[in-house]
């Protein structure tokens, strides 16, 4: 209570917006989870997320997710766009929502995005059970139009009775948002078009001695 009457808080403070999406393992997109993005804009081409596994108050924070422009994303060298997904897919089939928000507020916002990219880390793999963040981070990708890349339409069930809203209508009513003419661009969504995913191993390294300078 102290700490929260003295102290500003600044960063948490700019979450600005809560959506409501899923997401599947670079390594394993077997594995698909529900995830629940607190955004905050740093400026028009980049967004930060503290990603939780519900939006409760008891939600496990279990990644972070970079979202860029193209303009940024085209910036990237080719090894640095495989780690990163569109989100075009993701939001005209309606699995990306901003739960409880109107249509008409939300579709200004839907055309932005629809053409940007992320880069999610996680960092807690609670949907294999653990009780604390173990091991390396594992990168996620996004749902796309691919059978190898779909959500089980139990998992988007769950989610929209929750929020009591239809993953198809709202397909139906972004059919007008406007989507990328490149599908995926330069070596985005790297993993569905090479079917190769990406794994993080922690191995033991010889430390440095002299750190550089400056």
């Amino acid at each position: 209570m102290g700490a929260a009457a003295m102290q500003s808080l600044l960063p948490v403070k700019q979450v600005k917006q809560h959506v409501c999406t899923f997401a599947l393992y670079a390594h394993d997109p077997k594995r698909e989870v529900e995830t629940h993005h607190y955004a905050s804009r740093l400026n028009q081409d980049f967004l930060q997320c503290a990603v939780y596994d519900s939006d409760s108050a008891a939600a496990r924070l279990i990644g972070v997710e970079y979202i860029v422009s193209r303009k940024v994303f085209d910036t990237l060298p080719a090894d640095e766009q495989r780690l990163w997904h569109s989100h075009a897919h993701e939001i005209k089939s309606g699995l990306w929502a901003s739960p409880r928000v109107p249509g008409m507020l939300e579709k200004p916002e839907l055309d932005q995005m629809a053409a940007t990219f992320g880069k999610f880390w996680c960092t807690w793999q609670a949907d294999r059970g653990d009780r604390l963040p173990m091991g390396a981070p594992a990168l996620m990708v996004s749902p796309q139009a691919d059978p190898a890349a779909t959500v089980r339409p139990a998992l988007v069930r769950k989610r929209d009775d929750r929020y009591g809203f239809s993953t198809e209508e709202l397909r139906a009513a972004r059919a007008d948002v406007e989507a990328p003419a490149e599908e995926h661009p330069g070596q985005a969504d790297y993993w569905l078009r090479h079917r190769k995913g990406f794994a993080v191993d922690v191995v033991p390294h010889e430390m440095k001695r002299h750190a550089p300078f400056p």
